[in-house]
Formats: structure tokens, sequence, C-alpha cells
């Protein structure tokens, strides 16, 4: 079926990466002179060797996914010669220089601290939540759920297979789009997070699932997942339309919790004495009856629209 032209994580992601990058440097931007017609667009794999300063056959070997012991220098090379940013940099030594595989996780449900857990259920004025290596919810507090997801049942993160997916609600939830705003510039950072993801974790099947299931499904998504862009975002503006009380303006902060488990603990807040601090204290005060919460088909998936 093609869902993925290349091994997401491999030799077909480097190629791809340097490829799109490649693609965007304009050859008289870096002083070289461009001669005849080009069939695509950007650097040559000859020119982008010249100025890094390796061999024009080695860059190919590298681009192919032959050679798989680069240098860090020479890795550094080609990004300032691609003027790659420094997420872009990190996502090109995880791709060009793996980390050896992991043993592989027992299979158990993924959990959250309790400590986590009444850390979030104690902040009543600040929606917070726990996501996991997938973008899946493990955990919400009141306040979080009625903002993002009152459609949703309340306990479905307690349930792993039921686990509500910020990522692939963005893209395949017709409630959860009508959430943002600004939707095409929130799928773009969701894209570009979920970039970074595969870059440090290649072997990871659920990841590939997802993403598959997403290349799939949504074709925004396969768009934008070929374009390769990549950014760590840990903070920024959430721009939402709330069914209740109509548009917000919030600022996130997305804090990684000690541990090799990839948890996430996102938190939303509007400056204060705000007429966004006010809407969300109005959100508070809401109950899941008044944000029209529809029970799910399957007991906490997202009820479909007709």
């Amino acid at each position: 079926m093609g869902v993925m032209h290349s091994d997401h994580g491999g030799r077909g992601e480097l190629a791809d990466f340097l490829r799109s990058r490649r693609a965007r440097v304009r050859p008289e931007d870096v002083g070289l002179t461009s001669h005849g017609p080009r069939r695509v667009p950007g650097l040559r794999r000859e020119e982008l060797a010249q100025l890094a300063g390796v061999s024009p056959i080695y860059y190919t070997r590298l681009e192919q996914g032959q050679s798989t012991n680069a240098s860090a220098s020479v890795i550094e090379a080609i990004a300032r010669a691609l003027a790659l940013t420094d997420d872009e940099r990190s996502y090109l030594h995880e791709l060009a220089r793996p980390r050896p595989a992991r043993q592989p996780r027992r299979a158990r449900p993924d959990t959250v601290r309790p400590g986590v857990e009444q850390l979030i259920a104690a902040m009543l004025d600040v929606p917070a939540l726990v996501l996991g290596r997938h973008s899946e919810v493990l955990s919400w507090n009141d306040l979080a759920h009625l903002l993002f997801a009152g459609h949703y049942d309340r306990a479905a993160p307690s349930r792993p297979a039921q686990r509500p997916n910020l990522t692939r609600m963005l893209f395949l939830d017709p409630h959860t789009r009508e959430l943002y705003r600004r939707w095409d510039e929130e799928a773009g950072r969701a894209v570009a997070t979920l970039r970074v993801t595969a870059g440090r974790s290649p072997d990871d099947a659920a990841l590939t699932a997802l993403i598959g299931e997403l290349i799939v499904k949504s074709p925004e998504f396969a768009a934008c997942w070929a374009k390769h862009p990549v950014q760590v975002c840990g903070s920024g503006t959430k721009y939402l339309h709330h069914p209740v009380v109509g548009d917000l303006e919030l600022q996130f902060e997305a804090l990684h919790l000690p541990g090799d488990d990839g948890h996430r603990l996102l938190t939303y807040s509007a400056a204060p004495g705000s007429s966004h601090a006010a809407a969300l204290q109005l959100v508070r005060a809401s109950t899941p009856a008044s944000v029209g919460r529809v029970p799910g088909p399957a007991q906490g998936a997202p009820a479909r629209r007709g």
C-alpha cells in the first residue's frame, strides 16, 4: 500500500531529511554559481559536499544510509552548510548516528506516577495533562478535560486501549479540529514534534503504527509529514475557540518528567486579569453536560458526527 515510502527512523528517513533540506537552499544564497537548468530545486549533492568540506562520494554514501559511522564533526559541517536550526541539527545527529537499539519494553500499560496524578489534580485553576511517548493522554485534570475533550469520557485515560491521543484527535476528530482557531499552525507543530520523537525512537512499533494510520486517514497529515518539519515545541500559545466560552488565548508549557518513560506534563495558563483568564474560570465552572458531552460509541471513543 506504500504507506511510508521510507523506513521511518532508518536510511530512508535520513535521505528524505537531507534531500528536503538541500532543496530549500539556493546556490546563490551560499555563494555558488548555478550552471544550467536544475531538475530539482536547491543544492546538488556535490555542491553540499563542497560546502561541508567532504568528498561527494562520501556524502552520497551518507545520504543513502551506506555510512553509519559519520563523525560528529562531519555531521556538524553538513548542518552548517544546510543552515539547520538547533532542533534540526539534533535530529540529523539522531538519524546519522542512531543509538544502539534498546531492549524491547515489557508489554505493560504506561502509567503516571501517583505523585504526578496528585499534582495535576491539585491544579484547580490550571488545565494540566500528562502525555505519553506517542501523545496519548495518560491523565488529565478536570479543567484540561473540559477544555480540550469534553466530548470524551472523563475516565478514558485510565483505560489504556481507549486513551485519547492528541495528535490523532487533531487530525481525525472534527470536534478537536473546531477547537483550534489556528488549526494549520497547530497541525504543523504537532507533526514537527512527532518527527523529533520518531528520530529518537526509530524502533518504536507503536509510533510507526500511529504515523502510518495518520498518513492513510489524513491527507493533510501526509502532506505535512512529507515536508519533514522538525521542531521541539516546549512552549507557545494556543488559540482556541471553546464551545461554551468562545475565544481563548492560553500559554502552554511542556515539561519533561524525570525518568526515561518520555512523559510530558502540559500546563496552560492565561494572563492574570485578562478576559481569557475570566473565560477559563467559566470553563472550570461548567459541567460535562454544558459542553455537550456525547457518550462515545465505545466507552471513551469520540462520537463521530453524522
